[in-house]
């Protein structure tokens, strides 16, 4: 069930630093195998930290947080495409995506609260923010799961396909986004995060300064030529 464990905390944050230093990749897919996207977090090695709190060694909740606060601040666009069950840890997984694509067969849950277990990676920050209040208490409290048309009713995920379409569909759109300018996609990125956490005059503010900055950038120049050249642009990412 794709299961967050020490093991695949650690083989994605060695995959990430690889992939921001990578200048080739363009987008980055999250998705997972089997029948799970990811059922949330080992509770067996939850459980053995708790029980041993003396090593040396990162526990699970620590590398935890290295690895989400690595997909926040992640440069580049992130899909993740849910194949199928996504609970809790795993929630808070695809709630690091720039956007969500679905498979019809994914269901959705929190499930923290099935086990006794208080979310510490934005189950109960983030959903709030992405799905509305009384939405995110619903399945928080309750910790049943919905199904992905539902979910995008309520904002989180964008498309929901059929399951045989998922990879096809995802694949689609990382093509879509690996053709236009790494600058600006990393520079939205940027002005979407700080944008929400600034008051609206001060965010337009950052806004335009920040197009009054990318009026010297290749890409810029680039995208006007290959307009006014009715052509494709070439972009380089500066």
């Amino acid at each position: 069930m794709n299961a967050i464990g020490k093991e695949l905390l650690l083989g994605l944050k060695d995959a990430l630093e690889k992939v921001e230093k990578d200048k080739s990749i363009k987008v980055v897919v999250l998705s997972g195998r089997g029948k799970a996207f990811c059922a949330g977090a080992n509770l067996k090695e939850l459980l053995e930290d708790i029980k041993n709190p003396q090593k040396e060694e990162k526990g699970l909740l620590d590398l935890s947080e290295l690895l989400f606060s690595k997909l926040d601040k992640l440069c580049k666009p992130l899909i993740v495409a849910l194949n199928g069950v996504t609970a809790a840890g795993g929630l808070e997984l695809a709630m690091c995506a720039d956007f969500v694509i679905a498979s019809e067969k994914a269901k959705i849950g929190d499930a923290h609260s099935n086990f006794g277990v208080l979310p510490g990676a934005g189950g109960a920050v983030k959903l709030p923010r992405k799905i509305g209040v009384n939405r995110a208490k619903y399945l928080l409290f309750t910790g049943e799961f919905i199904s992905a048309e539902e979910m995008k009713d309520y904002g989180l995920v964008q498309e929901v396909v059929k399951a045989e379409a998922l990879e096809e569909r995802v694949q689609e759109i990382a093509d879509k986004l690996s053709e236009k300018s790494p600058l600006v996609l990393r520079k939205m990125k940027e002005l979407v995060a700080d944008g929400l956490e600034q008051p609206l005059e001060i965010a337009l503010k950052q806004e335009l300064l920040a197009l009054k900055v990318h009026t010297g950038s290749y890409d810029l120049a680039e995208g006007l030529a290959a307009f006014s050249e009715k052509r494709k642009p070439a972009f380089k990412g500066y």
